[in-house]
């Protein structure tokens, strides 16, 4: 029970650190990339439920 209680307290100071460090220095997206990203997303992800449905039932 220790050691899972360690995990998570380690896991949360983590998180809390990330979510710190991305309001301190995250700066807002150029509209440019964001496009150039979600035009590779989309079929990404599709792919990614292709491959998923195909591991599930072979």
């Amino acid at each position: 029970m220790g050691n899972l209680a360690l995990i998570l307290l380690l896991v949360f100071a983590g998180v809390a650190a990330m979510v710190f460090l991305g309001e301190r220095f995250a700066r807002p997206a150029d509209p440019q990339q964001m496009q150039r990203l979600s035009r590779w997303l989309v079929p990404l992800v599709g792919l990614m439920l292709v491959l998923s449905a195909i591991n599930f039932y072979w």
